[in-house]
């Protein structure tokens, strides 16, 4: 009976399980570099752009809200929207400066 069974097993089994590895590999590196690394990429950009606020620009929130910085805490961000109209936002919902 085991005559039979290693009679039926395919020969370059090996072969063919590092293929089916190294495709595997690829499928995982085309997903980091065009998903996982162009996400942490933004990531880091807007951290820089939080960073980097301060009393004067012209921001636009997540929201869609525009408006010029008035004040800058550690954590917020008041915004001077119109005619002496202030709003305080979480420092995290600025989305872009506008130039």
């Amino acid at each position: 009976m085991l005559n039979v069974i290693l009679a039926q097993a395919q020969p370059g089994g090996s072969q063919a399980m590092i293929y089916q590895v190294i495709m595997w590999v690829g499928i995982i590196g085309v997903f980091y570099f065009f998903m996982i690394r162009p996400q942490q990429k933004k990531a880091r950009e807007q951290k820089e752009l939080l960073a980097g606020i301060k009393k004067g620009d012209e921001v636009v929130t997540i929201g869609g809200m525009h408006g010029k910085v008035f004040l800058v805490d550690e954590t917020t961000v008041t915004l001077d929207l119109d005619k002496g109209v202030k709003l305080t936002f979480d420092k995290s919902a600025v989305s872009r400066t506008v130039k």
